[in-house]
């Protein structure tokens, strides 16, 4: 018997009903042991699953056939004390969050419950000023996309040649601010420092970073880190030895017919805009040394992005590529996220095809043409559930179950022969592929 069920055995069961007078208890509540709270000592399961005389070894049925109580009565009280206890957990776990922030820091949401360690660390920065000479797209003032708003249910365009040396260049530009920011990632760096980074590389390359008051975006990319599936907002956490990062923006599909889109289709990647045109990229990298499974997590999501990039081509269904993502997930115990989508990109941020789903059995429409620009991103969880819950902030994506999450993302360009990878880096052994 080792020390610690020789220390649950000489307490005795703590429920103030035990139904077998309490004797020495024979387990502990996990959760409570985990947060501190003593007096969780139980002589079994049915008093530990219970807390109340409703449930002795035969886990209530013998009690409630003698008893004479109503059904109503026996789970209500069941119900009710189970909540208390789960209630006593969420209270002790809340306080300890918030009472190791540091001074000057604060969770803007207590009351919210997180799925994972992770909450915000406010307040935010202020926002970061753009020089009057770089364009800007039409939200940068007002918050909204009118154009992409308009163009919802268009065919995809045909992009000019001019226009996809366009696409070439801004996407360049992407990739080296992505890479700036990448080298910068290191344990104790927080992420509104890393915004701070993209920023100052989007404007030094005279671009203007599209995240930027996108629908109201308050910051110039989304930095998304553990549990956070996309659309974390930098700010005061440090990133720590063991953490995993993404870098990006992407888009919400909350309805399967791209035709019945509203104006709020799109949530926000390293983004960039510059002489008219949007690049759109993102990666997950390691903070430091980090466990087997996150590293395993993040080459399952690199590898469900070639599998789809590999499919693309003139005549390659968009609802196709779902079909070469989602099995390679599920082989290796992962789940595709379906909330959010690949979607067109050119001198619209997110614009036609609205939808590029990453998960099988999907309803996209549409074919690949030469002369397209469009992502795909997909977002991978550890884990069979593919669920995500939104912080009260309206932009923040979480796992549901609090496993972690990683995504990748490319802008591709079809073309006559097969597919160019806008955004290469050194992922890509070769830019274009037959």
């Amino acid at each position: 018997m080792s020390s610690k069920e020789e220390e649950t055995k000489a307490i005795l069961c703590q429920s103030s009903a035990c139904p077998n007078g309490n004797p020495p208890s024979r387990l502990e509540c996990p959760t409570c042991n985990k947060l501190g709270i003593r007096g969780s000592f139980f002589c079994g399961q049915a008093c530990f699953k219970s807390g109340c005389a409703l449930m002795p070894k035969t886990d209530g049925c013998d009690y409630f056939l003698n008893s004479g109580i109503s059904l109503q009565t026996f789970v209500y009280c069941v119900l009710r004390i189970q909540k208390i206890h789960k209630i006593i957990h969420d209270l002790v776990n809340s306080g300890s969050k918030s009472s190791a922030l540091p001074e000057g820091i604060y969770n803007p949401f207590p009351n919210f419950q997180f799925t994972g360690s992770l909450h915000p660390w406010y307040p935010l920065s202020p926002r970061r000023k753009v020089p009057d000479h770089i364009p800007r797209p039409e939200y940068a003032t007002t918050g909204k996309p009118i154009s992409e708003i308009k163009a919802q249910g268009q065919p995809p365009r045909i992009l000019s040649l001019e226009e996809q040396e366009k696409m070439r260049t801004v996407c360049r530009l992407g990739r080296e601010v992505l890479d700036i920011a990448a080298a910068s990632i290191r344990p104790g760096i927080t992420t509104d420092e890393l915004d701070e980074i993209v920023h100052n590389a989007t404007i030094e390359r005279n671009a203007y970073p599209s995240p930027l008051n996108y629908r109201g975006f308050p910051k110039s990319v989304c930095l998304s880190v553990n549990e956070v599936i996309c659309h974390g907002i930098p700010d005061k956490r440090p990133v720590v030895e063991g953490d995993i990062i993404n870098i990006g923006w992407s888009t919400f599909q909350p309805n399967t017919n791209p035709y019945t889109l509203t104006d709020k289709y799109d949530f926000l990647d390293i983004s960039i805009y510059f002489d008219g045109y949007h690049a759109d990229l993102n990666e997950t990298y390691p903070v430091g040394k980090i466990d087997d499974e996150s590293a395993r997590l993040i080459q399952v999501t690199q590898d469900c992005l070639n599998a789809a990039i590999a499919l693309c081509k003139p005549g390659t269904l968009f609802r196709d590529l779902g079909k070469a993502i989602e099995p390679v997930a599920k082989a290796a115990g992962c789940a595709v996220v379906r909330t959010y989508t690949g979607h067109g990109v050119n001198d619209l941020f997110h614009g036609p095809p609205n939808y590029i789903p990453h998960y099988a059995k999907n309803k996209a429409v549409g074919t690949m043409k030469a002369g397209m620009t469009f992502t795909i991103e997909p977002m991978i969880n550890l884990g069979t559930n593919g669920n995500d819950v939104h912080w009260p902030d309206n932009w923040t994506a979480t796992t549901q179950d609090g496993r972690r999450s990683a995504q990748f993302e490319d802008t591709l360009l079809v073309t006559e022969t097969g597919v160019e990878i806008l955004t290469a880096g050194s992922r890509h052994a070769k830019k274009v592929l037959p």
